[in-house]
């Protein structure tokens, strides 16, 4: 369901597969802030909260990636299209930052479109 209150089982979801991986708690954070605004922005602007809308949250392992997948039911974004949140304009503003963040914290992510959604790939590589 495309309802803010679900964020919060992100982390319980990413607390079982840090069992398996065992991440340092830097890591896991980067891991956690990252998939929590993925999350967060498929449900209010991919799905415009709508709760018959779902997001879907994967994660694989490969070799020593972890690549995570947020799906959802929405048109997607042009990642080139929003704006710079450390232009002087947009410092203030209480939101915008979430893909900026997304990609401060992981190593790569990219932005793919379906004919039914759209999902973005976030790759962490493991130490």
């Amino acid at each position: 369901m495309s309802d803010p209150k679900h964020v919060l089982d992100v982390e319980i979801f990413l607390e079982k597969i840090n069992k398996k991986l065992n991440l340092g708690e830097a890591q896991f954070n980067k891991l956690l802030v990252a998939t929590t605004e993925a999350v967060n922005n498929s449900i209010i602007h991919g799905n415009q909260r709508d709760p018959e809308k779902k997001v879907t949250l994967t994660c694989e392992l490969t070799d020593r990636t972890l690549i995570v997948v947020v799906q959802d039911e929405g048109s997607g974004v042009d990642p080139n299209t929003l704006p710079d949140p450390l232009a002087a304009e947009n410092l203030l503003r209480e939101n915008g930052r979430g893909v900026f963040l997304m990609r401060s914290l992981m190593d790569e992510i990219k932005f793919e479109r379906f004919q039914n959604g759209a999902a973005v790939i976030m790759i962490m590589k493991l130490k």
